[in-house]
C-alpha cells in the first residue's frame, strides 16, 4: 500500500495549481521510500513551503533535513492541530505504508471518538481503508491534493522510455494484464499482474509487487513456471475508480532490479497513472538489465500503438 485531486479525469496540472491553491507551508505526509523527498522538492521548486509529517515507523529520518514533525498514525488530531497552526492547508499522502493493526496506531482523544468509523476503516481493501483516512483527513479542514498534482513530474509519460522496445506478445501481454487489473479493481486487488505468453503468472494482492516478483521467481526456479529468461511483463496500473490522490502504483530501479532478476521482459504501466522519483534513474536501470520500459494508452488497448 503506498500513499500519493483529480479522480482520473482530465490533464495533470500545471506547475502553478500549487501555488494557486493556498497559501502557507504544504503538509507532505509521508510514509516509506525516496516518494516524500521528490514530492517536497518539487513543492519548494514551486516556491512553496513544506512541512513533513513523518509516521513512525514509515518515514525515513533523513526527512528530518526537512521542517518536520513525527507522529503516530493515531495521532491525528495532535498531528493536524499543530499542522494548522503552522499555516497548513493543503496535504498531500505520499510514501510507503503496510496496514496496520489496530490495537497498534496510538489513539489520541480525537481518534478514540472516531474509533467506530476507523474501525470499519479496516473492513476492506487499502483503498478502502486510504480513501476513508482521505476523508477524516478532510474534516479537519484541510485541501487534499495528490502527489501527481503537485509534482507532475513525477508521473510516467505514455510511450518507450528506454533503448529496448516491447515485442509484439509483450504488446499481447500488455492488454492482458490491464484487462486483469481492471477486471479486479472493483474488488479492491492490487495494482499489478506478470503476464508471459499470455498466461496470467501471478497477481498482486496483499502481499505488494516486490513479493509478488519474488514468488513468481519461486516458481521459475522450482520448475513450477517453464518460462525462459526474458519473457513476461510486469503490468502496472491503478485500480478503475480508485482515488488517485492516494495509492498511485510507483516505480524506481529496485522494482527494475527484481523483475531483472526473476527473468522478467520488462514493465509497462499505464501512462500518467504511475509515478517514479527519478526517471533517469529507471531508465538507466532498465537499459543496464534488458528490460524495456513502456507507457500505455490509458484509453484504450496498446496492440495498435506505434
Amino acid at each position: 500500500m503506498s500513499l500519493p485531486g483529480q479522480n482520473g479525469q482530465g490533464p495533470a496540472p500545471g506547475p502553478d495549481t500549487l501555488k494557486a491553491a493556498g497559501r502557507g507551508p504544504v503538509g507532505i505526509v509521508a510514509g516509506g521510500g525516496a516518494f516524500p523527498a521528490a514530492v517536497a522538492e518539487a513543492v519548494i521548486a514551486q516556491g512553496r513551503d513544506v512541512l513533513l509529517l513523518l509516521i513512525r515507523g514509515f518515514a525515513d529520518p533523513a526527512l528530518e533535513r526537512y521542517p518536520h514533525q513525527w507522529f503516530r498514525l493515531g495521532s491525528l488530531g495532535s498531528v493536524t492541530a499543530m499542522a494548522k497552526a503552522r499555516g497548513v492547508r493543503d496535504v498531500v499522502m505520499v510514501g510507503a505504508l503496510t496496514r496496520p493493526r489496530v490495537s497498534d496506531l496510538g489513539f489520541d482523544w480525537t481518534m478514540l471518538r472516531l474509533l467506530p468509523r476507523i474501525a470499519r476503516l479496516f473492513r476492506g481493501g487499502d483503498n478502502h481503508l486510504l480513501s476513508g483516512v482521505l476523508g477524516l483527513v478532510a474534516e479537519q479542514g484541510f485541501n487534499l491534493v495528490g502527489a501527481h498534482e503537485v509534482a507532475p513530474g513525477l508521473l510516467l509519460p505514455q510511450g518507450v522510455l528506454g533503448a529496448r522496445a516491447p515485442s509484439a506478445q509483450d504488446r499481447q501481454d500488455m492488454v492482458r494484464g490491464l484487462d486483469v487489473i481492471r477486471t479486479l479493481g472493483p474488488f479492491d486487488v492490487g495494482q499489478g499482474v506478470i503476464v508471459v505468453d499470455g498466461f496470467v503468472a501471478a497477481v498482486e494482492a496483499a502481499e505488494g509487487t516486490d513479493q509478488m516478483l519474488a514468488r513468481y521467481g519461486e516458481m521459475r526456479r522450482t520448475g513450477r513456471l517453464r518460462f525462459h529468461a526474458g519473457r513476461g511483463v510486469l503490468v502496472k496500473a491503478p485500480k478503475p475508480g480508485q482515488d488517485r490522490r492516494v495509492d498511485l502504483p510507483s516505480l524506481g530501479p529496485a522494482t527494475v532490479a527484481r523483475a531483472a532478476e526473476v527473468g522478467l521482459g520488462g514493465i509497462a504501466f499505464e501512462a500518467g497513472g504511475a509515478i517514479v522519483p527519478d526517471v533517469q534513474a529507471l531508465v538507466a536501470g532498465a537499459d543496464a538489465a534488458g528490460l524495456f520500459i513502456y507507457g500505455m494508452d490509458r484509453s484504450g488497448p496498446v496492440s495498435g500503438q506505434p
